[in-house]
């Protein structure tokens, strides 16, 4: 990354300012995703987790936040944006637990392959439609290379046996996400709704599936984000301000 990249970047706080990103001024911007994604990780004490298409590190931060028993790895194909991780992960003082590698799933290191107990990803979303005529936020929000089936497969590949594979993505992915699991062999399917307000339909889902397993699934009570003024709910509130975890 060069030295008028470097410059173009704001650092931003997430759960109540206990962790920094560093993210760039333009194209995509954090949201509340990542901070879900990671509220929703299960991992076992003192596990290894992987971060599939980490952008700055937002989700790597606020799992490492809450779990400072576990070793995180982020992989992102961009350059500039695993520079940005990288300077994250040190700011954040994780450099003992913590590491970023620039990749992508289609090849990963020969070192990550079958060694996670979880890997967590908030991959593109959109299959068509308009590409964003802005590189980064292209990147972050369209598949590419590696659609959603590919994507999937890619994240099972650098799971141990039994490991679990937790995603966030549109609701309405859901069909195609559940036929990629299967096509992989991954069950115990445990699907999380995420709604914007109570009675309104789930624009977001958390699903949290295992590699290799046969369990049946299960459709978890949904999770309502804001009341009905706009606030967040209590509930959403322990996730997204004080770190807590969601229910999965």
């Amino acid at each position: 990354m060069n030295n008028a990249a470097l410059e173009d970047y704001t650092d931003d706080r997430l759960l109540n300012g206990r962790v920094v990103v560093r993210q760039p001024t333009e194209g995509y911007r954090v949201a509340i995703d990542p901070v879900l994604l990671a509220a929703a990780v299960q991992a076992p004490q003192g596990g290894r987790v992987m971060d599939a298409g980490c952008g700055s590190g937002a989700a790597m931060f606020c799992l490492a936040a809450r779990r400072p028993d576990l070793s995180v790895t982020g992989l992102d194909k961009s350059a500039s944006i695993v520079a940005l991780a990288g300077a994250g992960i040190a700011l954040n003082k994780f450099t003992d637990r913590m590491s970023v590698v620039e990749s992508d799933l289609s090849r990963p290191p020969s070192k990550m392959g079958a060694v996670f107990d979880v890997v967590m990803t908030n991959p593109p979303f959109a299959a068509d439609g308009t590409v964003s005529p802005q590189a980064g936020r292209a990147v972050a929000h369209h598949e590419s290379n590696l659609n959603l089936v590919l994507w999937v497969q890619g994240c099972l590949a650098c799971l141990k046996a039994k490991g679990r594979l937790v995603m966030i993505h549109r609701a309405d992915r859901l069909s195609d996400i559940m036929a990629a699991l299967r096509a992989r062999d991954a069950g115990d399917v445990r699907i999380l709704p995420i709604h914007p307000k109570a009675g309104e339909p789930a624009r977001r889902i958390i699903i949290d599936a295992g590699k290799g397993r046969r369990s049946p699934d299960t459709i978890l009570p949904g999770f309502v984000l804001h009341e009905a003024n706009g606030d967040f709910t209590p509930a959403a509130d322990a996730v997204l301000r004080d770190g807590g975890a969601l229910p999965v």
